[in-house]
């Protein structure tokens, strides 16, 4: 077991803000194994590499020899996480928990181990309490408290409408901190008015509050706006390995370091060796190799990592793709530039109408993956090799 320092020190490595450093050495040192927390809400089936930044995290506090609780918000998800959303968002319906969690726990094994891994579902209590157990829960926190939450705040004073049920979330949320009696619970940096909501109640139901680690959110392909399914910037850990392999290689050599500190496994150390060879003159392109092949180990094996770095020289640099190109910078308004028209900027159609047509007839690509989605919008900060058909190709760099 490493020393009380070391293990701080990794539990810092890529954290945001830990809350209370002093309280989570005191735990420590008790030499107990502590009760780890992280929740998802099974809003969508399928996990990407952003969620798996507190799965790493829940990995390393289980190899320092402590115990993962993954929750399942079965019961929060029917409310909907009202978390950065500047409308009342539609909760999900039962049978839609059910299908997305059941998927889950086939997922988070990848990288936590299921020795030391407990996963609970939220309505195992939750659904247990009566109406009067809900109003003395709802006694336990103040609507001053909960306006102070940004996007409550910001909602309110603008006079959009916020459901009553949107404040139960945080409540929930929080008890289940102490229906778990978690030391130390995960999040990422727009979940810390809940986290802090768990240590209050822990307190009201006369527990030690737990400690708070938030994590960053991390920037999806783009590089600028967070992971996800809907802005069509993600990796999702079921993508097949060249897919995978494919879109991490599409990263900007700068976020690479991000995805290194954030995903990898690596010790820091390493990662440092590496940004010196880089500065030594090693094509960063290789140091992003190991960065792919890591990953795709991690979700498909050790043979699918061995293969896709070759697949992906011959299919890129053997002929798939021509060594020399026009290289063309475009610039994206603050929302984004829709994809049909960056087609049209580089030069690769005549008009957004044709990349439309195009792009319906799966005739476009990004760095080898076809892009399906005619509505994706690119953010500055991004460069990647777009193609049209099987002859028209050109670097694009967005700014």
């Amino acid at each position: 077991m490493p020393g009380i320092s070391d293990q701080l020190a990794l539990i810092r490595r890529g954290s945001h803000e830990l809350l209370l450093e002093e309280e989570l050495k005191q735990r420590l040192e008790q030499g107990r194994p502590l009760r780890i927390k992280a929740g998802f809400d099974p809003t969508a089936p399928d996990l990407h590499l952003g969620h798996t930044v507190l799965l790493n995290k829940l990995r390393q506090f289980q190899d320092l020899g402590h115990e993962a609780l993954f929750l399942i918000g079965d019961f929060t998800g029917m409310i909907g996480d009202p978390t950065g959303k500047s409308a009342t968002r539609p909760p999900l319906t039962r049978d839609e928990v059910i299908e997305n969690a059941r998927t889950y726990e086939g997922q988070i094994f990848k990288i936590l181990d299921p020795e030391r891994t407990l996963v609970l579902f939220n309505s195992s209590w939750m659904g247990e309490m009566n109406a009067a157990d809900m109003i003395q829960l709802a006694a336990r926190h103040t609507v001053a408290r909960m306006l102070e939450r940004d996007d409550f705040h910001k909602r309110y004073s603008s006079g959009q409408p916020i459901a009553i049920h949107e404040f139960l979330y945080p409540l929930v949320q929080g008890y289940d901190s102490v229906a778990m009696k978690a030391d130390v619970e995960l999040g990422g940096t727009d979940q810390k008015f809940n986290l802090l909501v768990g240590r209050e109640l822990q307190k009201h139901y006369g527990q030690p509050p737990q400690v708070v680690l938030t994590m960053p959110i991390l920037e999806g392909l783009d590089g600028v706006q967070k992971m996800s399914k809907s802005l069509g910037n993600y990796i999702g850990i079921t993508d097949a390995p060249d897919e995978m392999f494919g879109k991490l290689m599409s990263i900007s050599d700068e976020l690479m370091w991000r995805y290194f500190e954030l995903l990898s496994l690596r010790p820091m150390a390493e990662i440092e060796d590496f940004r010196a060879r880089i500065a030594a003159g090693v094509n960063p392109r290789d140091i992003k190799f190991v960065l792919g092949e890591e990953l795709v180990d991690r979700f498909h094996g050790p043979k699918a990592a061995g293969e896709v770095r070759g697949r992906f020289i011959e299919r890129f640099q053997k002929g798939a793709m021509p060594e020399e190109m026009p290289a063309v910078t475009v610039a994206a308004p603050a929302d984004g530039l829709p994809l049909p028209n960056l087609l049209k900027e580089a030069g690769l159609v005549g008009s957004t109408s044709e990349a439309l047509r195009m792009i319906r007839q799966g005739a476009v690509r990004r760095d080898g993956q076809r892009i399906e989605d005619p509505a994706l919008k690119l953010a500055a900060r991004s460069e990647a090799v777009y193609q049209v058909g099987k002859r028209r190709f050109a670097r694009v760099r967005v700014v």
